[in-house]
């Protein structure tokens, strides 16, 4: 434990499952971290800088931004941080980036639940690319890859079935229509399907999948875009999401320590029997409420006010986002119109869909790190950080 973190008040007891994984650590190997400049992945980045004396850890996004390695120079003690900045479909650059490396997180994704990309772009980015990804880490004998899907994969379906506090063995029946979600499920399904595929050094390879809930946390452009809402809505959030309609969101700092214990347990060969070829739901403890009342949550201490109830009731919003897609669809050819809502969207955030994180628990000694009472403060301060300097006193008063 740091001196520094001790004096901060900020140092929390290790449980029996941080000591079991720290003896599994990832001491000098070398790692690939795709999507480095994202939410998550830049949260993993320091993760791993904090916690394992890696040789050296190579960030791969298409975009590199200054001033997050410009951020890393302190905390990077003797671990080198390499650029490899470009597309995830550029095979040479991947080849580059793994080789020599110990192991892969593939958190590098294109996110779109509003149409706004298109069907080709979304599977030359989350299929393709994790396709040559996992044939590049065959050919430059990497042993371990995990990748970050997401609970969208699972559902809900468009008849808005509920799960509630579900685990990996719930059967359901998810019929996805979202490109994304369709697009992230192939994705995750070449990830375990690749588990145990001999590597051009006698090897195998061994992957595993975690299915994330909504990721929430300093640096979410979902939050950010709420919180924007509600400025305009004279500073009242807006309800898209009925009350019982409860999820259980994750904070992205136990997302990024799930990928940490996972990379550890695979390193470890009993594990890796249990663990490889399998995924996983990552939750926390954070209290089970709806989309629109978790941003409440993190929003009402900075002013917030919030609807009581959707402006128009369910059906008729269902109706509404029926007629927008068919505008959609019509207006295509000379104009794309991306509407804020469609019905999958509408469906996703007024079903209660909720999971466990015990299998995790079980198989590689997962237990969130970030309390709730923390997680919503890191969460708050940073939103508070980002109000236009003229609202800040208005808030923060």
């Amino acid at each position: 434990t740091s001196l520094k973190a001790l004096l901060s008040g900020k140092w929390q007891p290790r449980t029996t499952e941080d000591l079991l994984n720290s003896a599994m650590a990832l001491s000098g190997d070398v790692c690939v971290v795709t999507g480095a400049c994202g939410f998550l992945g830049e949260r993993l980045v320091r993760l791993l800088l904090e916690e394992e004396k890696l040789t050296e850890i190579r960030l791969l996004d298409r975009n590199i931004r200054s001033e997050l390695i410009n951020s890393l120079h302190d905390c990077k003690g003797e671990t080198q941080v390499s650029v490899f900045e470009g597309d995830i479909r550029d095979r040479e650059l991947l080849r580059r980036a793994c080789k020599g490396a110990a192991f892969v997180f593939h958190t590098a994704s294109l996110i779109d639940v509003i149409g706004a990309v298109g069907y080709s772009e979304l599977y030359g980015v989350n299929v393709k690319g994790t396709q040559l990804l996992l044939e590049t880490c065959i050919q430059e004998n990497v042993p371990v890859f995990i990748y970050t899907s997401s609970i969208e994969v699972a559902g809900p379906n468009p008849s808005g079935e509920p799960i509630i506090n579900g685990d990996e063995a719930t059967p359901y029946s998810s019929r996805l229509k979202f490109c994304y979600s369709k697009t992230k499920l192939e994705a995750e399904q070449l990830c375990l399907q690749a588990n145990g595929e001999m590597l051009r050094n006698g090897g195998q390879l061994a992957t595993c999948a975690l299915r994330p809930m909504y990721i929430y946390g300093p640096g979410c452009r979902f939050t950010l875009g709420h919180m924007k809402d509600g400025i305009r809505n004279g500073h009242v959030l807006l309800r898209t999401s009925r009350r019982e309609a409860k999820v259980n969101p994750v904070y992205v700092g136990n997302v990024a320590l799930a990928h940490l214990q996972a990379a550890r347990g695979l390193r470890d060969d009993q594990k890796k029997a249990v663990i490889g070829g399998n995924f996983y739901y990552i939750s926390d403890d954070t209290p089970h409420m709806s989309y629109s009342d978790f941003n409440y949550a993190v929003l009402s201490s900075l002013g917030f006010g919030i609807q009581e109830r959707p402006v128009l009731p369910f059906p008729l919003l269902y109706l509404l986002a029926f007629f927008m897609e068919i505008l959609q669809v019509v207006l295509r050819p000379i104009l794309r119109f991306n509407p804020p809502m469609n019905r999958q969207l509408l469906t996703m955030v007024n079903t209660p869909f909720s999971f466990s994180y015990q299998k995790a628990h079980r198989d590689f000694g997962y237990s969130p790190r970030y309390a709730w009472n923390e997680a919503r403060r890191q969460t708050t301060d940073w939103l508070a950080s980002v109000l236009p300097a003229e609202m800040r006193s208005v808030y923060l008063r």
